[in-house]
C-alpha cells in the first residue's frame, strides 16, 4: 500500500500528496480542506490518495476542426491513467486554431504556454499530458511544460484524410492556394472552387501536408516528447486511439520515475529535431518554435545551427509541399521511425543513446523501423535533395537573419536581383497588388513590411505574398517575395521571410524603397540591398517609428515584452532564467 507520498512501487515523492496529507486524516486543515472538495467532486477516497495525478492539459474547442476529436481522445487517455493506477484530470485550456483566429495564433502562443506552466505548477499534479496539434499548440504547450518542469508527454492530434476533387488527391493548404490561384487566373469556375472547399479537409486532424503542425508534431517526437511513432498516425486511425490510451499510461510511470522534460529536453535533442525538421522538408515555422523552445529549456539554439546541420542533412520525405505525397502516405509508408532509421545512416548526425519519455534510448524510437514504400521514404543515397529545404540568409537587408524554404521555389529565383514593388502593410498589398499600375513584372521583388512581431501584430502567415492576377493570366507561378512575416507551413514560392529585425522595430526593411534593387542568393546565403550605405543612413534619420498596436491589455504587455524572430518570439522575461517558485499548498 502507498503511505500517500508515493507509488507503491516507487520511492519518488508525488507532489500532490502535499496538498491532500497521508491517508484519510494527515496533513492538516488545508489537506482536510482539499480531501473534502474532492469529496465534492464525487470521488472516493481510494480512486485518488496516494495516486498520481494527472494533468490532462487539451486544447479541443467547438471552432478547432484539428482538433475537434481531441475532447473523445483525451477520455481514451484517462482510461490509461485509470489502467496505470493514476488519477487524471482534464484541464481545458486555450485553443489557438491556425484557421480562425486573428490577426495570428501567434500573437496568443506565449500566452498558451503560460497558462499550460501555471497550471501545472498551480494545482495538485504529478504529471501532464499535453493535447495539441495545430501550429502553435505544441510549441506552446512544450514551453510551458519546460518552464514547469513537471514529468510530461505529448499527444499529437494527428493529421486528416486525404482531400479528394474529381478524382485528384489534395493536400490541405497547398492546394487551397493552388485552386485559388487558378480561380484567380480565371481558370476555374466558381462550381470547381466550391466542390473543392468541400473537399479540401475531410476529417479531424492537423493539415495532412507537412505543414507546421505536421513538422512540430514530429519535432516532439524526435525531441523524446511523445510515445515512438506518435506524431505520424492519423488522427481517425484506430492506432491514434491505442496511443492516446498508451500516453496516459505512461504519464503515471513518469510520475513515478520523476522523468521531467529538464532530463530530456538537451542541446543534442534540439540538434536532432533541427535535423528531422530540414530532413522532412518541414514547415520554416518550426526554426522560430524549436529557438523559443530550447530556450526554455535553457539550451542557446540558433539560425546558424539550422543552416550548420542543414549543410549535412539530406531531404528524406517526399511530402508536400516539397514533395508529392501526403502524411498518410507517410505514415503507411513507415512514418517518422522510417525516417529516422534512414537518418540514422548519416554519420554522426544523431545522438541515439539519450533519454526519451518512453524511458528508452532515443534509438530504440527507430532501430527496429521499416520502409513499406521507398519512394515516399527515401534513403540517404536516393534522396528528395542532398541538403535541408530551409537556408538562412544574412546581409544588409536582414542582419540577423531570415530563412526560405528554397526546396519550394522555382529554382531560377534562387539568384536573382530585381526591382522592389513596396506594400506598407497587409491592407495595403491586398488593395493594390492587381493593379497593372504597379508594373510588377516576372523580375519584380515584392516587399511586404509591418508584418513581423510587432508589426503584424503577432507575425501572421502574410509570408506567400499572391501574385498579381494579371501574371497569372500570363503563366507565371512564382515571384521572389520578402517579408518581415511567417508563412504557412504548407505554401511554397520564393519566399523570404522572419526578416530581422523587423521593419516595426526599424530593421532595414522599413528603408527599402519601390524601384531599389534587391539582390536574393541562396547558394551563398546572401539577401542584399543594392543601396549605398551613405543613402540608408539618409533614410534611417527620416524614419519614424510607426504608432504602437495597442496601449492596454494583453497586446501591450505582448509588445513590450516579444522578441524578434531569430531569437523565437518568445517573451523575454519567459525566456530568461530564475526562479519561480512552486507554492505552498498549505
Amino acid at each position: 500500500m502507498s503511505d500517500g507520498t508515493g507509488s507503491a512501487d516507487s520511492a519518488t515523492p508525488l507532489r500532490s500528496a502535499a496538498w491532500f496529507g497521508q491517508g484519510s486524516t494527515g496533513g492538516g486543515l488545508r489537506a482536510f480542506s482539499h480531501r473534502s472538495r474532492m469529496r465534492q467532486l464525487g470521488y472516493l477516497p481510494e480512486e485518488h490518495l496516494g495516486k498520481p495525478v494527472i494533468a490532462i492539459l487539451n486544447t479541443w474547442s467547438d471552432i478547432n476542426p484539428c482538433h475537434m476529436h481531441l475532447r473523445e481522445r483525451a477520455e481514451q487517455v484517462k482510461r490509461g491513467v485509470w489502467q496505470a493506477g493514476g488519477f487524471p484530470l482534464e484541464f481545458p485550456v486555450a485553443t489557438l486554431s491556425e484557421t480562425f483566429q486573428k490577426p495570428t495564433p501567434m500573437l496568443y502562443r506565449n500566452l498558451l504556454s503560460m497558462e499550460a506552466e501555471e497550471l501545472l505548477r498551480s494545482y495538485p499534479v504529478d504529471g501532464a499530458v499535453l493535447m495539441g496539434g495545430c501550429d502553435k499548440t505544441i510549441p506552446a504547450l512544450l514551453m510551458g511544460a519546460a518552464s514547469a518542469d513537471l514529468p510530461a508527454l505529448v499527444v499529437p492530434a494527428g493529421p486528416m484524410l486525404r482531400g479528394h476533387h474529381r478524382g485528384r488527391t489534395l493536400g490541405s493548404g497547398t492546394d487551397l492556394w493552388a485552386y485559388w490561384d487558378e480561380f484567380r487566373a480565371g481558370r476555374l469556375t466558381e462550381c470547381e472552387l466550391s466542390e473543392v472547399e468541400c473537399g479540401l479537409a475531410r476529417s479531424p486532424g492537423t493539415c495532412m501536408t507537412m505543414g507546421t503542425a505536421s513538422t512540430m508534431a514530429a519535432a516532439a517526437e524526435v525531441l523524446g516528447m511523445t510515445l515512438p511513432g506518435a506524431s505520424s498516425i492519423p488522427a481517425v486511425d484506430s492506432a491514434h486511439y491505442r496511443m492516446a490510451s498508451a500516453s496516459g499510461s505512461r504519464a503515471v510511470a513518469m510520475a513515478r520515475e520523476g522523468l521531467r522534460p529538464s532530463q530530456i529536453l538537451s542541446r543534442e535533442a534540439f540538434q536532432d529535431a533541427a535535423a528531422t525538421v530540414l530532413a522532412l522538408g518541414g514547415s520554416t515555422n518550426a526554426l522560430i518554435h524549436l529557438v523559443a523552445m530550447a530556450g526554455r529549456a535553457g539550451v542557446t539554439l540558433a539560425l546558424e545551427d539550422f543552416d550548420r546541420i542543414g549543410d549535412r542533412t539530406p531531404v528524406l520525405a517526399d511530402v508536400r509541399p516539397v514533395g508529392r505525397y501526403l502524411m498518410e502516405d507517410f505514415y503507411y509508408a513507415g512514418g517518422l521511425p522510417a525516417l529516422l532509421l534512414q537518418l540514422s545512416k548519416v554519420k554522426d548526425l544523431l545522438h541515439p543513446e539519450r533519454p526519451t519519455v518512453a524511458g528508452t534510448a532515443f534509438h530504440e524510437y527507430y532501430r527496429d523501423a521499416a520502409t513499406h514504400d521507398g519512394d515516399v521514404i527515401r534513403t540517404p543515397e536516393t534522396p528528395v535533395a542532398e541538403t535541408g529545404g530551409v537556408a538562412v540568409l544574412h546581409g544588409n537587408l536582414a542582419p540577423d537573419g531570415a530563412v526560405i524554404k528554397h526546396l519550394a521555389a522555382d529554382p531560377r529565383l534562387l539568384t536573382h536581383t530585381g526591382p522592389a514593388v513596396v506594400f506598407d502593410s497587409y491592407a495595403d498589398l491586398r488593395d493594390r497588388i492587381d493593379d497593372p499600375a504597379l508594373g510588377v513584372t516576372a523580375d519584380s521583388v515584392l516587399v511586404l513590411r509591418e508584418a513581423g512581431p510587432l508589426g503584424g501584430p503577432g507575425m501572421p502567415e502574410y509570408g506567400m505574398l499572391p501574385i498579381p492576377g494579371y501574371l497569372l493570366e500570363k503563366g507565371v507561378t512564382d515571384l521572389v517575395r520578402i517579408s518581415d512575416a511567417r508563412m504557412s507551413g504548407t505554401s511554397y514560392g520564393a519566399c523570404v521571410l522572419h526578416v530581422a529585425p523587423e521593419s516595426h522595430a526599424g530593421g532595414p526593411l522599413a528603408l527599402v524603397r519601390t524601384g531599389d534593387l534587391i539582390t536574393l542568393d541562396v547558394p551563398a546565403r546572401q539577401l542584399r540591398l543594392e543601396v549605398d550605405d551613405a543613402e540608408l543612413q539618409r533614410r534611417r534619420a527620416a524614419w519614424q517609428p510607426p504608432e504602437p498596436h495597442f496601449e492596454r491589455g494583453y497586446g501591450a504587455l505582448y509588445s513590450a515584452h516579444i522578441t524578434q524572430a531569430n531569437q523565437g518570439c518568445d517573451f523575454d522575461f519567459l525566456a530568461r532564467p530564475g526562479r519561480n517558485p512552486l507554492p505552498d499548498p498549505h
